[in-house]
């Protein structure tokens, strides 16, 4: 009896949490988080967004976008939503939306728009997931997952199923479903074009995106798409060509593009990362503000994040490398303490160009991957700089030296090197009689995928050429 009294509980709850939504006009399970608690939860975790990424200081640029956003969010389903629109200060290309009418939207995805209306499809996709209320949709959905495991558990008499059924605590921020990207895109469509926006730039944008995400795998050298907005935004060609269909319905010629002004507006505007965030270049790793630098080995990948630099190669070796606060604590006892007291071997002091450091190493996995895994910690002020290292046990010696050299690799920069660092940036040119898109490529700072890179950048095809008299983009140091 007491078990059927839970699923009655259950089945209770869903019915009377059921709804429908004005936006999409179809019944939905979102009860059990109510606008009140969405607005809660969006203002709690816009603070950690912002200290996470921090916002790109530029008020012209947040002008701009704050006039597009409250554009095609004027006429929708959810008058009772505050929107609000942030330019989070990351390269990577990305936007994304928390409950409660907070939209984020990267500078790097902004430097790979090619006009005002692509921006515009994008903010209006990410409208449509809060008009849609898929976050409060998956939180409900999640609460009654966890209630029925523990049903299910009771049923068969195992606490495991409780467990293996949970929802994790960021599920507002998690990957959509397939159906919930294709409600967003229908939706974001909808509100575009209601504020007066070309429907064909959603489709163009979201090809344009999965052309750079392919660029991304291919320099960390992955296979498929990169970890920027089609890791929470699942993509395939079907949903390009499904959203090709739906900018069908609206006229061709109805709406506008503003392609000039776009570039216009982030002409000069940061690409790539920030002197507040250090500077990848090659195989080096820059950070003039904090006075460091290293170098990873030849075939690794580097890539920084906010609260670490990482670098990866193909056999799954890896380097992270972060900066902690600790004063007066000796190098051995940090590693101690890092390790939270967990055996290692090999523990030594170590000096690394005249740093106190200390090393050590243990058995682990990564990714299910048996690792020899290395830790340095070399004293850097009131700091430590920490690397962790690790290196497939299949893996020969010779790697395990390259990543010695990383180690002995960190000192601080020259004067010289600390002046000649700079951040690239968006550079708008007027394209000549003479200039092609092999000429102007050449001419980015970048070692790999020149042309592809440039053609991305401009939305251009395979073969096509540039015309004289058009802007263009190009990225310049």
């Amino acid at each position: 009896m007491r078990n059927f009294k839970l699923l009655f509980l259950s089945s209770t709850i869903l019915m009377a949490a059921c709804s429908t939504n004005p936006a999409t006009g179809n019944k939905q399970f979102a009860g059990l988080m109510s606008p009140q608690q969405e607005v809660q939860v969006g203002a709690s975790e816009h603070e950690k967004i912002i200290q996470q990424y921090g916002l790109y200081e530029n008020a012209q640029i947040q002008a701009y976008v704050n006039e597009i956003g409250n554009r095609i969010t004027a006429d929708t389903e959810r008058p009772d939503v505050q929107y609000k629109f942030f330019v989070v200060d990351s390269p990577i290309v990305n936007a994304f939306a928390l409950p409660g009418g907070y939209i984020y939207i990267s500078r790097g995805l902004l430097a790979l728009a090619n006009s005002e209306a692509e921006v515009a499809a994008v903010l209006s996709h990410e409208a449509g997931h809060i008009t849609a209320r898929h976050s409060a949709e998956r939180y409900s959905r999640g609460v009654v997952t966890t209630l029925g495991a523990g049903v299910l558990g009771a049923v068969i008499g195992n606490a495991g199923a409780s467990q293996a059924l949970g929802v994790g605590a960021n599920l507002y921020l998690s990957s959509y479903s397939r159906s919930q990207e294709s409600e967003s895109d229908g939706l974001g469509l909808r509100y575009m074009t209601r504020g007066g926006y070309s429907a064909q730039a959603m489709p163009d944008f979201l090809y344009s995106l999965q052309r750079q995400s392919e660029i991304e795998s291919r320099l960390a050298g992955r296979e498929g798409t990169g970890d920027s907005y089609f890791s929470t935004h699942p993509a395939t060609a079907e949903r390009v060509a499904q959203t090709r269909n739906q900018a069908s319905v609206y006229p061709k010629d109805g709406g506008v593009t503003n392609h000039d002004r776009h570039l216009k507006m982030i002409d000069g505007m940061l690409y790539g990362d920030s002197a507040k965030q250090g500077f990848a270049r090659g195989q080096k790793f820059y950070h003039p503000e904090m006075n460091f630098t290293f170098e990873v080995p030849s075939g690794f990948s580097l890539q920084n994040q906010p609260a670490q630099v990482v670098a990866t190669n193909k056999s799954g070796a890896a380097i992270v490398f972060d900066m902690a606060s600790a004063k007066g604590v000796s190098p051995t006892n940090y590693i101690q303490s890092w390790v939270e007291g967990k055996p290692v071997t090999g523990l030594e002091n170590i000096t690394v160009n005249g740093m106190p450091a200390a090393t050590a190493s243990f058995q682990g996995t990564v990714n299910n991957q048996a690792m020899n895994i290395r830790l340095v910690a070399i004293q850097f002020g009131s700091s430590y700089a920490r690397f962790m290292m690790a290196v497939p046990t299949n893996v020969g010696d010779s790697l395990s030296q390259d990543l010695q050299r990383t180690t002995y690799s960190f000192r601080n920069l020259t004067a010289s090197e600390k002046n000649s660092i700079r951040p690239q940036r968006v550079d708008i040119f007027t394209a000549g009689a003479g200039d092609s898109v092999q000429s102007m490529s050449r001419r980015q700072p970048f070692d790999q995928l020149q042309e592809e890179r440039f053609r991305t950048l401009n939305g251009l095809g395979p073969n096509e050429n540039l015309v004289a008299g058009r802007l263009y983009k190009t990225i310049v140091e």
